[in-house]
Order: C-alpha cells, then sequence, then structure tokens
C-alpha cells in the first residue's frame, strides 16, 4: 500500500549513539521519582482530602473511591496508549518526524510533569490530568525513541546500545532519586514540609527530562521516510490504514509474533515483581520505609551494572539465550521468595539478584525485536511493542491478587507470578531468531 523509496545511508556514528543513550538518562526519572516512589500516595492524599463522608469523589459525576482514583489514572493513560502509539508510530514511519515526534512529547510529558508542583489541597482533577497527559507523553516519546535503535546501530552493535541505553537510565533516574529522598527524608531541616517536598521531587523529574532531552535532539540525525505518503493520503488517514494493514499482515512474521507474545508474558511477571516486591516485603517481612527505600535505591544502581552484565553474556551465548538465562533467575527468585525466605537480610540479597537480570532482560528483548521487524515500519512496530507491554501489565497483578485473595498467603501470591517466566521459558526456545530477522529483510547478526 506504500511507495518505497531509498533512503540516504547515514552510517553509524558513536556520537549519535551517546546521544540516544541521554534519553533514557532523562525519561527514567519520571519513571522512579514520580511513579514508582512519589505520585501514588500524595494524589491519594489530595484525593482523599476531596472526599465526601463515604471517602468518594465524583469526577464527571462518576462515584470513584478516593483510594483507587490514581490506579484508575494508571489504566486509563494505558488505554489511551493503546489507541494513539500505534497510530503516531505509523505516521512517523511515513514522515522524516520521528526525531520532531520524540522531541514534542518528550516536552509535553516533562512540562506535565514539572506542573505536579502545584498539586496541593484538595485539586485531585490537576493531579490526574497531568498525570494522564505525562504517562501518555511518556510512552508515545519511548515508541520513537526505540525506533531509532535500527538506525543508529548495525544488527552486530545492537544488544550493546541496547543495553548502555538502559544502564544509563537506571544511573539517572537512580540519581536524581537519591537526592529527591534526601530532601524528602530532612525536609523539616531545609524549612519544608513533606509535601512541599514531595512536589519539589516530582516538579524535578520534569525539569530533569525537558533538560537532559537537549542531548539526544542535539545528536540524533533525522531520517528520510523509506515510504512515501500514497496520494491523497494525510498522514492521520494513512496512520489508521497502515495499523489495520500491520496488524492483517503480523502473521507473515511468525516468529516475530511469536516472540512478542512470549515477550508479554515474561515481561508482565517482570512488571509485576517490580511493583508488587515492596508490599510483599512490608506485610511479609515486616519491613519499614526505610528499609524499602534503601532497597529501591540498591536496585536502582545494581541494575545499572546488571544491564552491562548481560550485555557481555549475549555476546558470549546469544541474546535469545542470554534471555533465556534471564529468566531461569527470575523463575528462581520467585520459588526462592517462597520458599526459602525468612529475613530482610535475604530479601537485600534476592533484590541484588533481581537488580542484576532486571536491566539486562529487557534491554536484550528490545535489542532483539529490533532485529525483527520489517524496515520502514520501526516505529509502528515498537508503537505495538510498547502498548502490548502496557496493554497486558494488569494479568500479572490481578493473578498475584486473586492467589492472595483465595490462600491468604503472599508467599503464594509472589510463587503465581512464575507461570508468567515458566511460560517465557516454553514459546522463547520455539522462536527461531534467525528465520525472523531473514522474513523481516534484516541482516543477521554474527551471533544470534
Amino acid at each position: 500500500m506504500a511507495i518505497e523509496t531509498p533512503v540516504a545511508n547515514l552510517g553509524y556514528s558513536r556520537r549519535e549513539q551517546r546521544g540516544w543513550y541521554f534519553y533514557d538518562w532523562a525519561n527514567s526519572a519520571f519513571s522512579t521519582t514520580v511513579v514508582t516512589v512519589f505520585l501514588g500516595p500524595y494524589l491519594t492524599t489530595v484525593t482523599q482530602n476531596a472526599a465526601d463522608a463515604n471517602g468518594f469523589v465524583h469526577p464527571l459525576g462518576i462515584s470513584i473511591l478516593a483510594d483507587s482514583f490514581f490506579p484508575y489514572m494508571v489504566s486509563l493513560s494505558v488505554l489511551l496508549q493503546v489507541f494513539f502509539l500505534p497510530v503516531l508510530g505509523a505516521v512517523a514511519d511515513f514522515s522524516h518526524m520521528k526525531k520532531q515526534m520524540l522531541g514534542l512529547f518528550a516536552y509535553i510529558g516533562a512540562f506535565a510533569t514539572i506542573g505536579l508542583y502545584f498539586l496541593q489541597g484538595d485539586n485531585y482533577l490537576l493531579g490526574g490530568l497531568l498525570f494522564l497527559i505525562a504517562n501518555l507523553s511518556f510512552g508515545a516519546s519511548i515508541v520513537f525513541y526505540n525506533a531509532f535503535l535500527p538506525d543508529i546501530s548495525s544488527p552486530d552493535q545492537r544488544d550493546t546500545v541496547s543495553s548502555r541505553g538502559w544502564a544509563l537510565g537506571y544511573l539517572g533516574g537512580g540519581l536524581l532519586l537519591v537526592i529527591n529522598l534526601a530532601l524528602f527524608l530532612n525536609a523539616d531541616k531545609f524549612g519544608l514540609t513533606t509535601g512541599h517536598a514531595v512536589r519539589i521531587s516530582m516538579a524535578s523529574a520534569g525539569l530533569w527530562w525537558a533538560i537532559f532531552t537537549v542531548i539526544p535532539l542535539l545528536a540524533l540525525r533525522p531520517r528520510q521516510p523509506r515510504k512515501k505518503l500514497p496520494p491523497g493520503e494525510r498522514y492521520i488517514t494513512v496512520g489508521f490504514r497502515q495499523l489495520g494493514h500491520t496488524l492483517r499482515n503480523l502473521p507473515r512474521y511468525p516468529h516475530t509474533l511469536l516472540f512478542l507474545v512470549a515477550y508479554l508474558l515474561y515481561n508482565d511477571g517482570i512488571q509485576t515483581v517490580i511493583a508488587l516486591s515492596s508490599q510483599f516485603g512490608s506485610q511479609e517481612l515486616g519491613m519499614g520505609e526505610s528499609s524499602l527505600i534503601t532497597l529501591i535505591l540498591i536496585v536502582q544502581f545494581m541494575a545499572f551494572a546488571g544491564a552491562l552484565i548481560f550485555d557481555y553474556v549475549a555476546r558470549a551465548l546469544g541474546t535469545k539465550r542470554a534471555i533465556i538465562v534471564s529468566l531461569v533467575i527470575w523463575t528462581g527468585t520467585v520459588v526462592y521468595a517462597y520458599a526459602l525466605l525468612q529475613s530482610q537480610f535475604q530479601f537485600f540479597i534476592l533484590g541484588g539478584v533481581i537488580a542484576i537480570v532486571l536491566g539486562g532482560s529487557q534491554a536484550l528483548s528490545r535489542s532483539l525485536f529490533s532485529q525483527m521487524i520489517p524496515r520502514s515500519q520501526e516505529a509502528e512496530y515498537f508503537s505495538l511493542y510498547e502498548v502490548s507491554e502496557r496493554g497486558t501489565s494488569w494479568l500479572g497483578p490481578l493473578l498475584f491478587g486473586l492467589a492472595l485473595q483465595a490462600t491468604g498467603s503472599y508467599r503464594i501470591g509472589i510463587l503465581s507470578v512464575a507461570i508468567f517466566f515458566i511460560a517465557g521459558l516454553i514459546l522463547l526456545p520455539m522462536v527461531n531468531v534467525r528465520r525472523a530477522i531473514e522474513e523481516a529483510g534484516n541482516e543477521v547478526p554474527a551471533r544470534v
């Protein structure tokens, strides 16, 4: 349905790769400081301030329990991403605006995050709206960021470049989180209330995001699209048409599709462990807030090393085998948490093990997927990768919650997550990576 056009080969530039890494450094501040640590509890408190005597708020006339408002905003932002991101990806593939769209959504997200400084009192709708804009923009910018990976690195460089980006992201997000936690824990010494310290911390994440996004925007070079816009089409309409075309043709790439399904399952397990490990530590082991904060920081900085370590594992074993090794370790961690974990010290050790495989499994999955997608459709396929990850992220917490409710045991709840890692271990070996790369028309790297 599209006319293929030649594209100038700009080559692979280390300057461009280094600039690309820094978008991970820039946006990770939003993930760690805002989403992981501060916004959920703070927005819930603001929503409770606005609640009626029964604990409900009524946005647009809909009755919502105050404690449920933030989770609903997370779900709504994911739903919007599922609808918008594939269309935006298709538009990017038909235009030369991939770099501009990365910058546009990065700065919309960053400024919305800075706006969280004004969230106080009972103005929960402002907080919900700003988070909705920021999280939607965050997901959109990641699509265009990931789509640059095949442009800036050869097939044999892909694992290394992806791993370094993930590693720098963990480092950047961790550094700002250390600063913000120091401010939060010592708010009285600075003459601040804890609420004011939280607002400063969230705004700093937006400022960090905005400042460091300048680096990739200066370093990345715009690429001409490999497709011309068909006569009579507009970018938005062709985006919807191309999305339908891609979904219909996805079965033509069966091993790419199989990898995507495997990734959805095992990544759901990863996201569930990340999301619920603090709750497990506090409820099952009686860990206090200071211990959990320390653990979050340990995981953040050890994940930096883990992403780089697994790059070497991939060089030695191949990317697919390295991911399989990480899934074996993931399975072992949840089994250990169920059967043997007894003390806070053991939980810290387990957190270190998780940190090592965390960055590696995600970075290598991104680089492997980039090898298996058709040329000229990078942004579109990465939009499917992003929304499929977010669109299924409720399955793991749901299974955990059902297991916990049925048994009353956090240990059985965490053990249930092993199903997702085992499913990945079953499906991933069935993926013929070489054939998937060849079917997509790409160059096969020396080791897969």
